[in-house]
């Protein structure tokens, strides 16, 4: 028995996206040196984003194939999308994301990827709060000693922080 899929609301556009993004990237890879030789700086970066854009345009002929899903009587496809594809959870961590990555900088590494770690328990389900303070101190502990000790990799420390202690 053969189930026929339908094209979801949004697949078209994130198809022509990852075409563009993949375009991009190729477009920069060749500006690190060209094509000159196979052993140049760009000759890999090159490859691997002309099989992502080579792959991207088969995805978006296929999706493009692909009976589109009817809407339901009175829901847009707009509201499709929304629901579908980018439900409140992922909007919410995704903007969680991007505080965090604004927070680096002013807080450092450890405060800003503890606040992370805590929020994001929280918002994947996890209400034990104790536990979820215990857990992100332990992972940051952890991944802040392999790194600043055996790695020797400096994090940054935060503008904030160093302020505050000069």
């Amino acid at each position: 028995m053969h189930i026929q899929r339908r094209r979801l609301a949004g697949e078209v556009v994130f198809a022509l996206l990852l075409l563009a993004s993949s375009l991009f990237l190729f477009w920069h890879s060749y500006k690190i040196s060209g094509f000159s030789s196979y052993t140049s700086a760009g000759a890999y970066p090159m490859v691997t984003t002309a099989v992502m854009s080579i792959s991207a345009i088969i995805i978006l002929f296929q999706t493009l194939r692909i009976a589109r899903v009817e809407s339901a009587p009175g829901q847009s496809l707009l509201f499709q999308f929304y629901t579908q594809v980018t439900p409140t959870l992922i909007v919410v961590f995704a903007l969680s994301i991007v505080g965090y990555m604004m927070l680096l900088e002013p807080l450092g590494f450890v405060i800003s990827s503890y606040l992370f770690l805590v929020i994001s328990m929280w918002l994947l389900g996890s209400r034990r709060l104790l536990i979820n303070l215990l857990v992100s101190a332990a992972a940051i502990g952890f991944i802040y000693i392999v790194f600043q000790t055996i790695f020797s990799v400096a994090v940054p420390k935060g503008t904030l922080i160093q302020g505050l202690f000069k």
